[in-house]
Order: structure tokens, then C-alpha cells, then sequence
């Protein structure tokens, strides 16, 4: 099912009764996924990287999120689709990724637990290459006002704020949310229209939360390893259209990032991005 007509389901669903409680015990698996040249580059475009032969780092993400839409669009699971606020990503790469590669990718739900907010869950990525592991991602989703079981939510990616000077300075258009959904398929309300988005509390359509990521990154790259670990938090939503500087600072072996407003320096985005071999996988 297009990933359109997966989101007017869950629009649906959400306000019928008889939603599941718990995070269904269910796996949805895709094998063999190989990569469109033309997708690559129009993803390539949008977000600010260089085209090679070699995948950005944030790019596998749009080739799980398909199923991660299906795994939420689905009854059983326990939150309403419309409305999920992407809040934190820990992305690892255990090498680099050639284009022409075929990837099995694998997607499961984990850690449903309350939120000061509401309710918190995890979306767990894994890709491989005949076996292979070559890249994990574990995105972590808000819905505010909902319930959960009680219990911690899972731990958060461990980053700050980085002060200092301006390394680039962006003009993020009014149109970016349409322009990443177009690569990226999601279609989530928020981020494509100002009255959809003032109908889930923004005042505005918001930048996709890995629209940002995905841009920070691409500042440096060929600064990156090709096994890399990416770590970030969305602080304040990125309200469109908004001016926003990219702040980067060395950090030992890897760099910290911060995405901040420009007119009032309030952070969007912190993040680190280091070699593999600095933390834990997911």
C-alpha cells in the first residue's frame, strides 16, 4: 500500500475505537531492496549532500520508514499515526553502503512506555547485505496527550547544546516539508500544510525532524567515517519558513552539532556524530 493512502488509514483508525494497548509482537521485513539512482539524488538534493556512489548516512532511514509507517498505521498498534512527533535518533553505521548494494531491512516497535507528555515509543531499523549488518537506526516518537503502561520511557540519546560561532547559516523555506515528504514519503500532517499543522497544536507546518538531521550531517561530509554512529535530539520544532545557523565543534575523534534558531537562538536540533566504535549499538 503507498505510503498516502497508509496514512489516510491511520487518519481513520485514529478516531475509531478498539486501538491495541500493547505494541504488537510483529516484525515487517522487506529483502533485496535496491536502491533508485534518481531517488538517491533527488534525496541527495533536498538535504544538502554531495552525490557519490556511497549512501549519506541518513539515507537508509527512508528505506525503513516505509515499514515503519505500516507497523503504526496498523489497528493493533497502540498510538494514533497523525500527530507522532519525532523526538530523538541514534543511527549507526557498521560500514559504508554502495549504492548498487541489495539490502534486507528489517523493522520492529520496542520500549512503549509513558512521557511527561504522553507516550513514547521506539521504531527499530536494522539493514543488512546478505547477512550482513551494515546500518541500525532506532527512532524515538511523542504523542502527546496519549497513554502508555507505566514504566521509564527508554533511555535518550546523551547529547547538549554546542555554543560558539555560526558554521552556516540556512534560509529554510516554507515548502521544505512538502519538498523532504516527497523523498522521504512522510506525509505526516505536520509538516506539509500551516492549517494541518494547527490542527495537532503548531502554530505552523514543521520541518521533518530528519529533514534537519539529515542537513546538519551533510555539512561534513567527507569529515565523517564511513563507520559512524549519528545521535541527535529535536529540541523546538523548526517552524516554516525560519532562518537557522549550524554551529559545529570538533569533539576528540567525532563533532558535535547544534541547529538554532537565528533571531532567538533557541536549539532545534543537538547531535554528535563519531566513529562506531565510541558507543553501544542499538
Amino acid at each position: 500500500m503507498a505510503l498516502g493512502a497508509l496514512y489516510a488509514k491511520a487518519a481513520v483508525g485514529a478516531v475509531l475505537p478498539g486501538r491495541g494497548k500493547t505494541l504488537p509482537d510483529r516484525e515487517i521485513a522487506r529483502e533485496g531492496l535496491a536502491v533508485d539512482l534518481g531517488h538517491l539524488a533527488d534525496y541527495a538534493r533536498v538535504c544538502g549532500f554531495a552525490l557519490t556512489d556511497i549512501l549519506p548516512l541518513t539515507y537508509p532511514h527512508v528505506l525503513a520508514f516505509p515499514l515503519q509507517v505500516e507497523l503504526m498505521a496498523d489497528r493493533a498498534f497502540p498510538l494514533p499515526l497523525p500527530g507522532l512527533v519525532h523526538v530523538g535518533n541514534r543511527i549507526t553505521a557498521h560500514r559504508a553502503i554502495r549504492a548498487g548494494e541489495r539490502l534486507d531491512v528489517r523493522v520492529r516497535a520496542e520500549r512503549f512506555a509513558a512521557h511527561p507528555k504522553g507516550a513514547q515509543v521506539d521504531l527499530v531499523a536494522a539493514v543488512s547485505v546478505a547477512g550482513e549488518p551494515v546500518w541500525d537506526g532506532r527512532s524515538t516518537y511523542l504523542a502527546r496527550g496519549a497513554s502508555a503502561p507505566t514504566g521509564l520511557a527508554g533511555e535518550m540519546p546523551e547529547v547538549s547544546d554546542v555554543d560558539g560561532p555560526a558554521s552556516a547559516v540556512w534560509r529554510v523555506e516554507k515548502d521544505t516539508g512538502r519538498r523532504y515528504a516527497a523523498v522521504s514519503g512522510d506525509v505526516n500532517p505536520i509538516h506539509l500544510n500551516p492549517l494541518t499543522a494547527r490542527a495537532f497544536g503548531f502554530p505552523r507546518a514543521i520541518a521533518h525532524g530528519m529533514w534537519t538531521a539529515a542537513r546538519a550531517v551533510a555539512a561534513l561530509q567527507g569529515r565523517v567515517p564511513d563507520a559512524a554512529t549519528y545521535e541527535v535530539l529535536f529540541r523546538k520544532p523548526l517552524l516554516l519558513p525560519s532562518a537557522v545557523e549550524l554551529v559545529t565543534q570538533p569533539a576528540g575523534d567525532g563533532w558535535n552539532l547544534s541547529v538554532r534558531n537565528r533571531r532567538t537562538s533557541a536549539a532545534h536540533l543537538a547531535a554528535q556524530v563519531h566513529p562506531r566504535t565510541r558507543v553501544m549499538e542499538p
